[in-house]
């Protein structure tokens, strides 16, 4: 299996901390008035232009200038920022 079809097949399982949710919406500047952080970071995931990659022990998730960082055991969402632009 790819590394972006086994993530995908387990997006149900992707969930995050306190802590990782309060560091996802400082750096990607979303406000409280996004109410499911979870559910949003799910649908970028998947969406058909994200491109997914596996290193090692997490997957990385890049959409639109964000990369997602999450375990690849626990499907936890570490963290989230934006991308570098590259020079």
């Amino acid at each position: 299996m790819t590394d972006c079809k086994e993530l995908l097949s387990n997006i149900e399982k992707i969930h995050t901390t306190e802590m990782g949710e309060e560091r996802i919406r400082r750096n990607l500047f979303l406000g409280e008035e996004l109410v499911d952080l979870v559910g949003w970071c799910k649908k970028q995931i998947e969406s058909p232009r994200a491109c997914i990659t596996r290193r090692g022990k997490n997957w990385y998730a890049s959409l639109d200038g964000n990369l997602f960082t999450v375990n690849a055991y626990s499907y936890t969402i570490i963290t989230a920022h934006k991308e570098k632009a590259s020079t």
